[in-house]
């Protein structure tokens, strides 16, 4: 039986989630291609599991194909239903069992550490408990949610003991990454937090240990983009260039998406531009009640990966207000960076959580919350800044988001695959 000479695992919410990790994941797997591993495997969720969970996701007929060599395994579950919760991760942790038993050097990425990092930590556990002696090397990348939903909400309910299993899966991972350093910052704070209760000593390992690596981007899929084919999508959507700010992200509280449809209502620039509401999320159906009766807004929740860019390209201006909500803070923001690389109008956005690790010194500032501000920012941007500033931001914008390329950040990652192939 021939077997692959090196392979990538990566364990995560893989498409159709609308995610911007499920992007992470595709990126790192398709550089993964030129980097010596000739076996890569994003081990996700079955699409019933996904759609039963209530997780945004991006039409099924339309996802974009991967390269040959990524392979993407969706294993059943494990039991019946008298196993009420676990099953579907059993039958992750059991594939990735079998994938560790072959005489294959493996390295494994788990992403979001709750359960991606517990399936690979059980897995390699029960492939060396076994005796299958597996050539493999982990690595855990913590994001957003991990902190904001997982870490935090355990230390609001005094939880400790999960927080406990948590902090001691990630650490047990051969090497530790956060998606941002806001996160980072984050993963100590609450590491002290947890130390200061239970008498651990996390915080000085996630200070020593974790590093940052920022998520990885295709930016050649947002760069050069035909004007023609800007414009052929947009009339698609009865739309014109710099005829609409544009908010593609999940609608969801935590995005601002409440006080820009407040702000939207107030701008003197209404009547010049429509909303663009790009997206789906938990809020959709009641934020739609909102804006019902206003013709200048505009609901888009079918837009695939092909169109993102042309739409971010054509907007008048790209408004993301987003606010710390409880269960979520924006650690970094994905969307952010893409629409630097897209060009188009200026960002409107807030320094909520990593933003600024996102977009630098390349967008307009508002306070989160802040509904006269943002009302005041996006009249600005549209009514009164010149077209050389507009250009001037566009430029140092795409500049900078290109240290978020993929290749870049794959190299950062692994370096010792990037030395392997010459990379230098």
């Amino acid at each position: 039986m021939t077997h692959p000479r090196r392979r990538l695992v990566i364990v995560v919410r893989a498409d159709p989630v609308i995610c911007g990790h499920s992007g992470e994941a595709r990126n790192l797997a398709e550089v993964a291609l030129t980097r010596g591993f000739d076996d890569v495997r994003l081990l996700t969720w079955t699409i019933p599991t996904l759609q039963a969970a209530g997780l945004p996701l991006k039409p099924l007929d339309r996802l974009l194909p991967y390269s040959a060599g990524i392979t993407v395994e969706r294993p059943e579950a494990v039991g019946d239903y008298r196993v009420p919760d676990g099953r579907h991760q059993a039958g992750l942790t059991g594939r990735l069992v079998e994938l560790l038993a072959e005489p294959v050097p493996t390295t494994c990425l788990s992403m979001y550490l709750s359960p991606h990092t517990e399936v690979v930590m059980d897995a390699v556990a029960a492939a060396r408990a076994a005796g299958f002696a597996p050539d493999v090397r982990t690595v855990a990348k913590a994001v957003g949610s991990d902190v904001t939903n997982v870490i935090k909400s355990c230390l609001r309910d005094g939880r400790f003991g999960a927080a406990t299993v948590l902090f001691t899966t990630f650490l047990a991972n051969d090497e530790v990454v956060a998606v941002s350093e806001y996160t980072r910052q984050e993963i100590v704070a609450s590491a002290e937090q947890v130390d200061a209760r239970c008498g651990t000593r996390f915080a000085e390992q996630c200070r020593r240990r974790v590093i940052v690596s920022y998520p990885p981007i295709d930016s050649a899929s947002f760069l050069d983009l035909d004007p023609a084919h800007v414009d052929a999508a947009l009339a698609q959507r009865g739309l014109e260039r710099d005829g609409y700010i544009l908010f593609l992200s999940r609608v969801t509280p935590a995005k601002g998406i409440y006080e820009l449809l407040a702000a939207f209502g107030q701008m003197r620039c209404r009547s010049r531009v429509k909303l663009v509401v790009a997206g789906t999320g938990p809020v959709l159906e009641h934020v739609r009640a909102t804006a019902e009766g206003d013709d200048r807004v505009v609901f888009l929740t079918d837009v695939d990966d092909h169109e993102k860019p042309l739409l971010m390209r054509g907007c008048a201006a790209y408004a993301l207000p987003t606010k710390p909500e409880p269960d979520f803070v924006e650690t970094f923001g994905i969307a952010l960076a893409e629409k630097m690389l897209a060009g188009g109008g200026p960002i409107i956005t807030t320094t909520t959580g990593g933003t600024l690790e996102a977009v630098g010194d390349t967008a307009v500032i508002v306070e989160a919350g802040d509904v006269p501000g943002l009302v005041a920012a996006v009249d600005r941007v549209i009514l009164d800044m010149s077209a050389a500033e507009r250009q001037d931001l566009e430029h140092r914008a795409r500049a900078h988001a290109m240290s978020f390329d993929r290749v870049a950040v794959f190299d950062g990652l692994f370096p010792q695959e990037a030395a392997a192939v010459g990379i230098r």
